[in-house]
């Protein structure tokens, strides 16, 4: 991946120094890399409807334990959906306040436009979202197939969960087989994805010499800025909102709370993946931290998928940041949708690394933000993958012990 960004960026302001408004130039970016991108775009997209489905019914499976541990379940969610929306209206609130997509020339801005629009429409293939009572009542499908052929990725999610509710209620056999059977799905999906992944430093080239190509070191000031936002965003959460939640919910110091899971913190920050980090983090769960092990077990095993607050705030902060980059203007309707989204995004997000770039690709197509922009992202993915995959394990560890709170060993 660092040799596709640094073979994209090099090439590109070569590109632009040397030959700048050249109409090779133009041609070669129309005829080749361009389209190279675009490919590798809609590989990503060509995944989210299955990823979406057989993620969120299987996260919502495993929270069928609810029925056999009663409140623990009902306090893991409640927990999980309140701090992934706090998670996010950080993000969103300074990216609003610092602007970090802003400060381009309009004359820049306007050349880095002409036909993104165009391009993003024909991949997020369908209409942009409804607002008001239309758009909720437009969340319930008609046709669950119609809707995932048309994009409409909301209610493709609603669909998925309330699929998920019906098989997590649903005693026997043939019930169980399909469970597996999504399951199946789900990790076919994410072998495809591993697979568009492997070919991402030649996409990522592309699109990066297209962007620098235009822009030249302009560009460059912008992402510097953009990792700035996500980093301290992610480092706020990290050391103010999981501070508070472990002392004034859980009980616990925040200074021995983040001793004892610095392990955890390492391993998710090396591994860039929830799943991986999931055996050290039940071991200083219940080693360090001391938690029941029928708690953390639950919390973490179920967070790995289902409570990626980090994930949750990236997905937020790149959306409102592209948009910015490219100076579409998101309406507080439009916001609102990136907030519920994202929220559910952080739910059905695989624990993987780059597991979140097809929902991050979807969102963006969702509210009109030229999808392209993804490519400038993906250039410094890898380290804030690292920065979020750390969020989302210390939130999971956070969240077992706000849960642990009251909970007798065995109960």
């Amino acid at each position: 991946m660092l040799v596709g960004v640094g073979a994209g960026v090099a090439s590109g302001l070569a590109a632009f120094f040397l030959l700048g408004a050249d109409p090779r130039l133009e041609r070669f970016i129309r005829y080749a890399t361009q389209p190279a991108g675009q490919v590798f775009l809609r590989l990503l997209f060509m995944l989210v409807v299955p990823l979406i489905f057989s993620a969120l019914v299987l996260g919502v499976t495993g929270l069928g334990d609810l029925r056999r541990l009663g409140r623990i379940g009902l306090k893991t969610l409640a927990y999980t959906v309140v701090v992934s929306a706090i998670a996010v209206l950080l993000g969103i609130l300074l990216v609003n306040l610092l602007h970090p997509g802003t400060g381009m020339s309009e004359a820049t801005r306007a050349k880095l436009s002409t036909g993104a629009a165009e391009r993003a429409a024909a991949l997020q293939g369908g209409t942009l979202p409804r607002t008001g009572i239309d758009l909720l009542v437009q969340i319930v499908p008609d046709n669950p197939l119609r809707a995932a052929a048309n994009g409409d990725m909301l209610a493709v999610m609603f669909f998925a969960l309330l699929f998920g509710i019906g098989l997590s209620c649903t005693p026997g056999q043939p019930a169980r087989r399909l469970a597996e059977t999504i399951e199946g799905l789900y990790d076919v999906t994410m072998r495809l994805i591993g697979l568009v992944i492997s070919i991402a430093p030649y996409g990522v080239a592309c699109l990066l010499f297209n962007l620098t190509a235009q822009l030249g070191w302009e560009i460059l000031v912008q992402l510097g800025r953009y990792v700035g936002v996500v980093v301290l965003a992610l480092a706020i959460h990290q050391f103010g909102v999981y501070s508070l939640s472990v002392r004034l919910l859980g009980g616990m110091s925040p200074l021995r709370f983040f001793r004892g899971i610095q392990d955890a913190m390492i391993t998710a920050f090396s591994t860039a993946s929830s799943n991986a980090t999931l055996p050290t983090a039940l071991r200083v769960a219940e080693e360090e931290l001391h938690l029941p092990p029928h708690v953390s077990r639950f919390v973490l095993t179920i967070g790995s998928t289902a409570n990626q607050n980090g994930t949750a705030l990236f997905e937020g902060v790149t959306v409102l940041f592209l948009a910015q980059f490219y100076g579409v203007e998101l309406t507080l309707a439009k916001q609102a949708l990136v907030v519920l989204v994202c929220i559910l995004g952080g739910i059905g997000t695989a624990g993987v690394p780059a597991g979140s770039m097809p929902v991050v690709a979807l969102i963006l197509g969702m509210v009109g933000v030229p999808v392209e922009g993804i490519g400038l992202i993906l250039g410094v993915d890898r380290f804030l993958d690292m920065c979020r995959t750390t969020l989302n394990v210390s939130g999971d560890l956070a969240a077992a012990v706000v849960v642990s709170r009251g909970e007798q060993p065995g109960t």
